[in-house]
């Protein structure tokens, strides 16, 4: 089994504490985010689990725990999202020094192989257009060159949930804007750019559950949950079967969340997991890092 810890908030930002608590006591359990009465119990002992995948913009919260995982057989790498985004976007996201200075360090621990470089989702607006992306991806892709092989790209989907956020946005300025259509020859000429500029320092670049074919772009469609790079990495065969819960575009295995929506204290203002800032802050002040559920009161569940 591979987990993903998570796709649904920052666990190594902010859970890290609960994280290490889970795994010492080998099991945790995870409400079905359409239906929280019914709750899963996930086993976390090594024999059960092949691999997990961390999402995150800032793991060093987690560094101190890497050795105990490692000590106990875990295998793991991480998908580490890298943006520049002015703070309209990306309310309360680590500043870029910061980002860079504990990727380097992760890097420098686990190798370059199992610390991927996000640059996603890429928001396109009136004040962050195609000329910013491309400079923003250089500048990062310099200073990430050694420390990773691998970047993930894609443009920004607009979900229900996140709405009323681009609204606010768009009234300071930075409406979310369609680079289909509507710019298509700014939008490929900048994914032509992003693959020239990995390819200049050492990376190469996949697109992350994106619908427009960029293969003529020299971008290829990835898998952030990926069975390749876990058997080239860790010797680990794992089924090479589509993940049917996610989207039609995303190319990722199978893999088991335990994280949970609206927990996330980062306040993208894109974020399809976390419906508003508010909501995320009082699931916070709900969370026990000693409970076996990320919020309690879901710690019950069929052994």
């Amino acid at each position: 089994m591979i987990i993903s810890a998570s796709r649904r908030t920052d666990i190594p930002g902010f859970y890290a504490e609960w994280f290490m608590n889970r795994i010492r006591a080998g099991y945790c359990t995870v409400p079905n985010p359409f239906n929280l009465s019914q709750v899963s119990r996930v086993s976390l002992t090594p024999d059960d689990l092949d691999v997990i995948v961390f999402w995150t913009r800032y793991p060093r919260p987690l560094f101190r725990h890497l050795r105990e995982l490692e000590s106990q057989g875990y295998k793991y790498y991480f998908q580490y999202t890298v943006m520049d985004n002015p703070r309209v976007i990306d309310t309360k996201g680590p500043a870029l020094e910061a980002s860079l200075r504990a990727f380097h360090e992760l890097a420098d621990h686990v190798g370059p192989d199992r610390v991927i470089w996000r640059y996603d989702p890429i928001v396109f607006t009136p004040r962050t257009g195609a000329s910013f992306h491309r400079q923003t991806y250089e500048r990062i892709a310099r200073r990430l060159k050694g420390h990773t092989r691998r970047s993930v790209i894609s443009v920004v989907d607009v979900y229900r949930k996140s709405k009323h956020r681009l609204g606010e946005m768009a009234a300071q300025g930075y409406e979310v804007l369609d680079y289909g259509e509507q710019a298509r020859d700014r939008y490929g000429a900048l994914m032509r750019a992003i693959a020239e500029i990995a390819d200049a320092n050492g990376m190469k670049v996949v697109s992350c559950a994106e619908r427009n074919d960029l293969h003529t772009s020299g971008i290829r469609p990835g898998k952030c949950v990926d069975d390749e790079l876990i058997a080239r990495v860790f010797g680990v065969a794992v089924p090479g079967k589509k993940d049917p819960a996610q989207r039609k575009a995303c190319g990722c295995v199978v893999s088991k969340d335990i994280g949970m929506y609206d927990t996330c204290l980062f306040g993208c203002q894109y974020c399809y997991a976390t419906k508003s800032l508010a909501q995320a802050r009082m699931n916070r002040r709900r969370h026990d890092p000693e409970s076996p559920s990320l919020i309690g009161g879901y710690d019950t569940a069929p052994k």
